[in-house]
């Protein structure tokens, strides 16, 4: 008997209590943090929905795990654990740990980056594109056309454009200092890969002799679709689908708050000797020594273990259809979404949502106040506030799409979590007419997401 009911695929032993605030508490607090939900106190949150990332409950093998930590500074055990689970799965000899994906996005490119060089992607996500940018270098987007169409139904709409990526090769010849396949596509909606795309990608790098990496910080969810969606793949585990597409790119980069199932962590891995030698340096100047760095022992040994948890297929199963299952009620509420539903999160398009509000004064932004206010739901905004650029003339050049981004953590919240989630959005349908935009009183250069502040519009 197949059940219609998804239930959690392991038992609850720890439990953290929340907070129960009004609408009239979380409209002042909503003030107080300038009306950026990264400015709100973790305590004056109900369902905290900004990220998976660091997030995840980890799990009594994890825990366990810890208490056997080896702090050494150099040639810890933890670390050989750790060292050989990522060998095993990426199939790179070359294992760079660091305390999180962004510093090990640091790291290649502080080496790679400079100006003149170009780096192209499926879609960078703010991180990422932050890093490049800052080196001096020029981050350029290269998503299927499927990809910018939220309401299109397409298996694999994280997908790089190949015949872009063709263009782009011959375009900025000598140029080019990586390719950079992000699995899942995070800032496209959290929208999967497919093998053939992968393979694709890798064929075109090889015969312009261009780095190809992996930002594989999703890579277990990745290849659950493509593991039921890409004809050919439905007799292979999900761990040996990770392994084929790890075989194609020349490096990797994993932010391990995620599919590693940890609070943190992250690694750089690599084929060539030289590359990693060179990477090294920098990891030993920024990070820490080769064997841990930034990392504790007890994080290591907690990666090592949630490498191998996240294939369990149950574990994949009940995390896909739970997160379908949200997207699914909000869609039969008629809340404009990102179709098909992706793996770690379900993203509301918000320029359909608030066709009033224009890109200029972020809709987005305007969502995220409004799950707040309404229910403690904290959120984030991916659309003009996170991606936009001011042309010469100061004007918002905005982003090709406006979305919320609602990213569930990894075995963290129940089923009457969600209806909660849902039930909220009953309430932003019946006022989405009322609701108003904002604009930015004060941002920094780089990341302007994290820090700025808004003043809602009248």
């Amino acid at each position: 008997m197949k059940h219609r009911t998804i239930i959690e695929p392991f038992r609850i032993k720890s439990v953290e209590p929340i907070g129960i605030s009004t609408v009239e508490e979380r409209t002042v607090q909503l003030v107080a943090a300038h009306y950026n939900p990264f400015l709100l106190r973790s305590k004056d949150v109900i369902i905290d929905l900004m990220t998976d990332s660091g997030t995840s409950a980890m799990s009594a093998h994890q825990w366990a795990g810890m208490m056997e930590g080896d702090e050494a500074y150099a040639g810890s055990r933890s670390w050989e654990r750790m060292e050989l689970a990522v060998q095993e799965l990426t199939t790179m000899a070359h294992v760079l740990p660091t305390h999180q994906g962004r510093a090990a996005e640091r790291i290649i490119y502080g080496h790679l980056g400079g100006p003149g060089k170009v780096f192209i992607s499926n879609t960078h996500f703010d991180t990422t594109r932050a890093n490049i940018e800052f080196s001096g270098a020029t981050a350029i987007d290269i998503p299927i056309a499927e990809g910018k169409d939220t309401s299109l139904e397409h298996p694999f709409k994280g997908n790089m454009d190949l015949d872009a990526l063709e263009r782009l090769l011959d375009e900025h010849k000598g140029q080019v200092g990586a390719v950079i396949l992000t699995v899942t596509n995070n800032s496209g909606g959290g929208q999967p890969v497919s093998m053939a795309n992968a393979e694709g990608v890798a064929e075109r790098c090889r015969r312009h002799n261009v780095l190809f990496l992996l930002d594989c910080c999703r890579i277990a969810e990745n290849s659950w679709f493509v593991k039921h969606r890409e004809p050919g793949m439905e007799g292979r585990s999900y761990r040996q689908i990770a392994r084929q597409m790890f075989a194609l790119a020349d490096g990797a980069v994993m932010s391990a708050k995620k599919d590693a199932l940890v609070n943190m962590g992250g690694f750089l891995a690599l084929r060539d000797e030289r590359v990693a030698e060179a990477y090294t340096n920098l990891l030993i100047i920024t990070e820490g020594f080769t064997t841990y760095g930034g990392l504790s022992g007890r994080d290591m040994e907690a990666i090592a273990i949630g490498l191998d948890e996240v294939f369990d297929p149950h574990y994949l199963d009940y995390r896909i259809r739970s997160t379908t299952w949200l997207g699914d009620k909000l869609h039969a509420l008629g809340v404009p979404l990102m179709r098909p539903i992706g793996g770690h999160a379900v993203y509301i398009d918000a320029k359909k949502l608030y066709p009033h509000i224009p890109p200029y004064e972020y809709p987005g932004q305007a969502l995220v106040c409004e799950l707040y206010r309404l229910a403690g739901v904290r959120s984030v905004e991916i659309g003009s506030v996170m991606f936009g650029k001011y042309a010469e003339n100061g004007e918002l050049v905005p982003s090709s799409m406006e979305l919320v981004r609602l990213a569930i953590p990894r075995r963290v919240y129940t089923q009457s979590h969600m209806e909660y989630v849902a039930e909220t959005f009953e309430e932003v349908m019946r006022q989405r007419e009322k609701v108003r935009g904002y604009r930015i009183v004060k941002e920094p250069k780089f990341l302007r997401h994290f820090t700025a502040h808004f003043e809602p519009l009248s």
